[in-house]
């Protein structure tokens, strides 16, 4: 176990809470164009996005936070590092779906961000159980937001590739 004073705790929760929402910025200019695409009736409005991944996103920071506080990066680079890849992957979602509007790529893209995900709840789980708890809300919409990708991409192929 990792042993921190307390103002380093406060800041590393800081700090991985702003390292995580960082992979939201990606996302904030999106909402004009998926309004624009065919979507399955089963779709969320637009504006239902903004406050479940605000809510996700601080979920993902403080699971990151007590894998950090619980074995410091050192012992739980494997699994921090895991983490940060799946952040990345998710930010990469954004451009791919929006910016470059590929469809495949997108699908692709987080399908494989799904498993990244199942495999940092596993090693979040190994080091602290909560921590890997904290993460099942955001792998329960991710696989939602993967059938979402496939059926707006398939209704939009004009336009998504």
């Amino acid at each position: 176990m990792a042993e921190f004073s307390k103002i380093k705790k406060v800041i590393g929760l800081l700090l991985w809470l702003s390292i995580t929402f960082t992979a939201s910025f990606a996302g904030a200019q999106s909402r004009g164009f998926y309004q624009e695409l065919t979507r399955p009736l089963w779709a969320p409005p637009g504006w239902l996005f903004a406050p479940v991944w605000t809510a996700l996103y601080i979920l993902m920071g403080i699971s990151a936070w007590i894998v950090w506080k619980q074995k410091g990066f050192k012992y739980a680079k494997y699994a921090l590092g895991f983490y940060l890849f799946q952040l990345l992957l998710n930010s990469l979602w954004t451009w791919l779906f929006f910016v470059l509007q590929s469809g495949a790529l997108a699908f692709f893209e987080i399908s494989l961000l799904w498993v990244l995900i199942l495999i940092t709840i596993i090693l979040f789980w190994k080091i602290r159980p909560i921590a890997g708890i904290l993460l099942l809300p955001y792998i329960l919409w991710v696989s939602f937001a993967t059938a979402l990708t496939c059926s707006v991409w398939m209704s939009n192929r004009n336009i998504l590739g």
